[in-house]
């Protein structure tokens, strides 16, 4: 759609009802919130009026203003990466009820870095934090969200990515992989579909390929009685848990209704004897 706005000449920003005006247009249900971060996010009105048409256009939200809010915290993002979900703080929730201080927290298929970072926060900074994914522009943002927790960051695929130091050692190992099967993502929303990179939605053909591979190689970086998280859907939970089974972990499942959230926790056993 091409969104037509007037835009002062002396640098003031176009009044708000324009602003909803053209977002109400575009199809935006939230049209008055969502103009009210475009201009908080825009340094004058030539600006906003191209956050607002990029907004129009079909980009998403958070990739306009360049932020996203996650469990109460401003996660920087940009075009190209995935939005974290308001579902995923249940995974943070869970990890969190898990780590204690001092605790050395891996998030995996870590994106931006939202998990691992939140997960930091509820625990006031006090881990050991890592972050690993194959995505370097994702990466670009999650050494900006993990920055304040002194989270280290590595690149590359899955567990390769990570230094051998870490292996044995992690007491919390959270993972928000892709698990769309690979059929479904023509059915998924066009801000996901169109603006985020196809690797952080694909789980291949039932959805759930990279959650085996994740699994398969959890019990070597955990730490005895460490335990892996993974973010699955209430449908795909039965297969997720048989991965984590088939791993040598002591498998639990549960669920937000509250979030429409599902994630699966594996245990490594304490050696007895």
């Amino acid at each position: 759609m091409d969104v037509t706005m007037d835009v002062p000449t002396d640098g003031e920003r176009p009044v708000s009802g324009s602003i909803v005006e053209a977002l109400r247009a575009a199809g935006c249900v939230f049209a008055e919130e969502e103009a009210g971060l475009l201009t908080e996010a825009a340094a004058d009105g030539a600006e906003l009026a191209a956050l607002v048409a990029r907004r129009a256009a079909g980009e998403p939200l958070e990739h306009v203003v360049g932020w996203a809010e996650f469990c109460g915290l401003r996660m920087a993002v940009g075009e190209g990466v995935f939005v974290p979900r308001r579902r995923t703080e249940f995974l943070v929730q869970e990890a969190a009820g898990l780590a204690r201080p001092g605790a050395v927290v891996l998030d995996l298929c870590c994106g931006v870095g939202a998990i691992g970072a939140a997960v930091a926060a509820e625990l006031a900074g006090a881990v050991e934090l890592h972050a690993a994914d194959i995505d370097p522009v994702a990466l670009s943002y999650a050494r900006r969200n993990l920055a304040a927790f002194g989270g280290r960051v590595h690149e590359g695929d899955l567990y390769a990515a990570l230094p051998r130091s870490l292996r044995g050692r992690v007491d919390v190992l959270v993972v928000n992989a892709p698990y769309v099967p690979t059929d479904a993502i023509g059915l998924l929303p066009a801000e996901a579909r169109d603006h985020e990179p196809r690797t952080a939605l694909d789980g291949g053909p039932d959805g759930l390929d990279v959650q085996r591979r994740v699994a398969a190689a959890a019990p070597a970086w955990l730490a005895p009685g460490g335990h892996l998280l993974i973010e699955t859907s209430a449908r795909q939970a039965p297969s997720t848990a048989a991965a984590l089974t088939a791993a040598g972990l002591a498998v639990r499942a549960t669920t937000s209704e509250d979030l429409h959230a599902t994630v699966v926790i594996g245990r490594r056993e304490v050696a007895v004897g």
